[in-house]
């Protein structure tokens, strides 16, 4: 039967995927002698957020910052974890192996600054976000107003001609980057991570052939989010008038988190509604875009997909098992 009590995320990595449990988040990720290695980070949230996230509008830009943060220090494993392959490959076994000795001689001495690593790659995470969604935003502001700028008045008419270069600029880039071997494999794995959560969502038991049957389209994808994020700064952008360029470029930037927020509350209204025969198509765009964001994925990577759920799910029972265990005690 569906197992519903539970919502679980993730992300695609490189070579992996990470999920989001309820007590940590875990990463999986293939190396290219075929072991799978993980990445295990206990979730924890500084108590002056947890009000922020039960506040509608506000929970969303909060949620979406702290992913970007955690996801990113996910990310950064997999890509160290990939260039030490690649670094391997162009040395001998004997180079190999004393390089990984070395490795592990220096273990102590970086533990002591991991934290401060950890915080670092948070940040940047976050930085990288905010400047590369305030790039996306302005960016089509700016051609709107050079191309139509003086043609006509209606302000509704400028916004909805904005939200199409953005549409087109969105497709362009991600088709582009789809068609580089590493991207391509990035979005396999993406597809392997919805069809996971998939199955496990519709009560099936996790195995490569059970996965391999469910679509690579979710509807509580970051990619839908993506979509409602240009179509609801359509709408919000039309309460407000500007009578210049910079004026229009301080109210994108100003309004950036009211559209955030509401993209975020229009994702899970539309993921509620997704059963709903009359209603589940408000969802469809989002689910579109995937067809560039996500690819079909190999049995390998599914697998990998898998381990990197139930190496989740274990942890977070072990976690749950031992906070009973001490309220007993």
């Amino acid at each position: 039967m569906p197992q519903s009590n539970s919502i679980y995320g993730g992300q695609a990595v490189i070579e992996g995927v990470m999920f989001a449990g309820k007590h940590v988040n875990v990463t999986a990720v293939r190396r290219k002698n075929e072991e799978i290695i993980y990445y295990e980070v206990p979730r924890t949230t500084k108590r002056w957020i947890q009000p922020l996230k039960k506040i509608p509008l506000v929970r969303g830009v909060v949620g979406i910052l702290e992913s970007s943060a955690k996801g990113s220090q996910h990310l950064n494993f997999s890509v160290e974890a990939y260039a030490e392959d690649e670094l391997a490959d162009g040395k001998s076994d004997a180079e190999v192996t004393s390089a990984s000795i070395a490795a592990k001689a220096e273990q102590p001495k970086k533990s002591g600054l991991s934290m401060t690593a950890i915080f670092g790659v948070a940040i940047a995470g976050i930085i990288s976000f905010v400047v590369g969604k305030a790039v996306f935003t302005l960016v089509p502001a700016l051609v709107e107003q050079m191309l139509f700028g003086q043609s006509f008045k209606n302000i509704i008419l400028h916004n909805l001609i904005e939200g199409l270069i953005k549409i087109i600029f969105l497709l362009v880039y991600l088709y582009a980057i789809s068609l580089t071997p590493i991207v391509k494999r990035l979005f396999q794995y993406h597809g392997a991570e919805h069809k996971v959560i998939s199955a496990y969502e519709a009560g099936v038991e996790l195995t490569v052939k059970n996965v391999q049957r469910f679509t690579r389209l979710h509807y509580r994808c970051g990619s839908s989010f993506i979509v409602f994020s240009v179509l609801v700064g359509v709408i919000v952008y039309s309460f407000f008038t500007w009578d210049s360029l910079w004026e229009r470029i301080y109210l994108r930037l100003l309004l950036l988190p009211v559209v955030l927020g509401v993209s975020y509350e229009v994702l899970r209204f539309t993921n509620a509604l997704r059963d709903i025969p009359v209603l589940r198509f408000l969802g469809y765009p989002g689910l579109w875009l995937q067809k560039l964001t996500t690819k079909e994925p190999n049995d390998d990577q599914v697998a990998v997909s898998i381990a990197s759920f139930n190496r989740m799910r274990e942890i977070d029972r072990q976690m749950e098992q031992g906070d009973k265990a001490v309220a007993v005690s």
